[in-house]
This record gives structure tokens, sequence and C-alpha cells, in this order.
């Protein structure tokens, strides 16, 4: 069988195996800095390999920070922080002119890079930023570039913005525009851990010795893994089923009761995103072809921050996790 690279079946495995492996050795890695948080790790790992974007919702003090950062190190990305405030302004973070004297007392303007020049960009609490803020991140999140006084800058690749977001206090915070949680390939629920993990953390992290995160790929072999995702097959089936659910979760193509529930949903950017991550999710767990287990193990992470229910809905105490879980449920 000849693919679409022009790779052999044989040749596909064998870049599948030795990516496998060097998959193996990056969840250990993080395994040994994040502990309890198996299906978050997954679903970040699903984002980044499909070369995507992830916003980790989820209260304070649940290591979303300290996630970001040990996936920057064990991935080998040049990663940046930006602490979100209400008085960041866009220059914080692409960067500004600034007027220099050169020799002769000539004058001239140099272009000083911000942090989003990076590979990695953890963008902590951005929803604290004013609107005017989150908008310097909408082009560069989308189209890989920005734009500074009519100059085009291109960014490192690979590029991935990994934010994070508290969804309880929301005082002094800033709702994400629509456009720009769109850009999100998928909303990573982060939850409390379960006893056994919050044990092994007390035990871990309390004592003098401290163990250091290790580095297992850089980014080259990160793009080399991203490359064998859009490699992947998908069969008709799974082809069908994401645009059966994304579909099914716009207004007028759902069930009644969803129908009545939904004030808007996904667009093809949601089917592009399943579609990808699902790729990516099947090669974590070893297989060289996403199933139908896969979509619906993701369909919720790319449809949460993708849709809104009305506000009949919201009155009678309806949620959109539950809304899509229903939703699912005709799938399964």
């Amino acid at each position: 069988m000849n693919l679409a690279a022009g790779l052999t079946a044989s040749q596909m495995e064998q870049k599948a195996q030795s990516a496998l492996e060097k998959l193996s050795q990056v969840r250990e890695a993080v395994a040994e800095q994040i502990f309890g948080q198996d299906d978050v790790v997954e679903e970040a790992l699903c984002a980044i390999l499909s070369g995507g974007h992830a916003l980790f919702v989820g209260a304070p003090g649940l290591a979303k920070t300290r996630l970001v950062d040990t996936l920057g190190r064990v991935l080998g990305l040049d990663a940046a922080r930006v602490q979100f405030t209400p008085d960041l302004m866009p220059s914080d973070i692409l960067g500004s002119e600034v007027l220099e004297e050169g020799a002769g007392g000539k004058r001239a303007f140099r272009f000083i890079k911000g942090p989003i020049f990076a590979q990695l960009l953890m963008a902590d609490e951005i929803n604290r930023a004013s609107p005017r803020t989150q908008s310097a991140l909408l082009q560069a999140m989308q189209e890989y570039h920005v734009s500074i006084a009519g100059e085009r800058f291109d960014l490192p690749r690979p590029f991935h913005v990994l934010a994070t977001q508290n969804p309880l206090e929301q005082e002094g915070t800033y709702p994400l525009p629509e456009a720009q949680l769109d850009r999100f390939l998928l909303q990573i629920d982060v939850d409390y851990p379960d006893r056994a993990a919050e044990k092994r953390i007390l035990i871990e992290t309390t004592g003098a010795a401290r163990r250091e995160t290790r580095s297992v790929l850089d980014s080259n072999g990160l793009m080399a893994i991203q490359e064998l995702v859009r490699l992947m097959p998908v069969g008709e089936s799974v082809v069908d089923c994401i645009l059966d659910i994304v579909r099914a979760a716009r207004p007028g193509k759902a069930s009644e009761e969803l129908t009545r529930a939904i004030a808007w949903g996904p667009g093809p950017r949601a089917s592009q995103a399943l579609m990808l991550a699902c790729r990516a999710r099947a090669l974590l767990r070893g297989r060289l072809a996403p199933s139908k287990a896969d979509v619906l193990a993701l369909a919720a992470p790319v449809l949460k921050h993708r849709m809104a229910l009305n506000y009949a809905a919201r009155a009678d105490g309806d949620t959109v996790p539950a809304a899509i879980q229903r939703l699912l449920q005709r799938f399964a």
C-alpha cells in the first residue's frame, strides 16, 4: 500500500515504531514530574503532536503550569512564559520597536522580539488580560507569524501556545472571545488527583531531594512525529463518525432536545482538530490508524469550548459537558 508521502506500509511501520519508542520515553519522563494526571498528559501530548494549541482549565494548585513547563523540557523546546495580568499590553507579548542611535549619530528603529518568539509559549491565567492583549495571540496562533509596524516576522517552528485558565475566580478576568477559543485544538479540564496520586505528591515534593526533568526529544524530532501523525491513514467510517458528531453539535442539526439547548456550535475547524487529535491518540497508544474509540474519547475536549448553550438551557441547569455527553451517547 502506497501512502500519501510515497512511503510503503513497511516504511510507515518503521517510522511509527521509532516514534513509539520516543513517545514512551516522553510519557515516562513526564510521569516522573506529574502524578495522577494520565488523561491530562495524554490529551496535552495529543494537542502538541497534532501541531496545535491547548487550553488547560482547572482550579489553582493542580500543576497546570508545572505540566506545561515539564512538557517544554521533555520535548526539548525553547520555552517562554507570560503571566497574564489586566495591565499586560500587546507589546509585552509581541515585542516592540526601540529607537537607537548608531555610529555617526544616525538613528534607526530596531525591533526587540517579545516572548511569543519561542517554540512553546506558556500563557498563564490567560483570561486575566484584556481583550486587546488577548487579540495579540490571534494571528500568531493561526498563521504562525506576527505583523509589527507593517513588517512580517515569522515565528519559530514548531510553535505551540499552552494556556492556563482558572474557572473559579471570575473577578478581574475577561472571557476569551470565541474566535480565540476556536484556535485552541483542545480544552483540557484538569481535575483533582485521586488519593494515591496525592499521597505520592505529598511524599515526593516535600523532601530535600528533587528529581530533575530530563529531555527526551528536540524540536526536529518532534516535527518528524507531527509529520507522521498527518500521514496516518483514517478509515472512511472514522471520517464519517467525526463529521456526524461535529455536525450534530450545531443548532438545527442535532436531536430536537439538543437543538432547543444549543445557541451556537462548532465549525469545520472542530472537524479538523478531531481528525488530527484522534490520529495522535492512536499513535500514542501504539496503533497506526485511529478508531471510533479515539474519536469518542477526544470529542468532548474538541467541542466543549466551541459551542454554547442558550439562556433557557442554562437557566434549567444544563451545561455544555452534559449536552456533549448526551450527544455522544448516540454514537457509543
